[in-house]
């Protein structure tokens, strides 16, 4: 029995892709370091509106002071408070919580993927 081979075709060379150019000096966008000068801007408006965020969840949860301890999630914020008839839900939906989840002081608060930068932005209010 003889079996029939398919001719074999020769290999393609791998086709890398070049290096990034470096920044040209006279483009007014791009800093001296080579990045982009509006990545940058939307980096820090980014971070601007993160911490107003976790400014609007402290006066939901009843201000900085009745917060005693909080930890960041996946998707919650997981806090202790010391007065739970301070915490306003609305202010928390109206923050941005989808949903909040009350368990004596234990107080949780629903926010999405950004659950630990703002967690780590109230523990520097703190």
């Amino acid at each position: 029995m003889s079996r029939c081979r398919a001719a074999r075709r020769p290999l393609k060379p791998r086709q890398h892709r070049q290096p990034p150019t470096p920044a040209s000096a006279g483009d007014p966008s791009t800093a001296q370091d080579g990045t982009r000068q509006s990545s940058r801007r939307a980096e820090t408006e980014g971070e601007q509106q993160m911490a107003s965020k976790a400014e609007k969840i402290v006066a939901g949860l009843g201000g900085i002071d009745n917060i005693e301890e909080v930890e960041g999630c996946i998707t919650r914020l997981r806090t202790e408070v010391k007065d739970a008839s301070l915490v306003d839900e609305a202010a928390l939906k109206a923050a941005g919580a989808h949903g909040v989840v009350k368990m004596g002081t234990a107080i949780q608060v629903v926010i999405g993927t950004d659950a630990d930068p703002i967690a780590a932005d109230i523990e520097d209010m703190m």
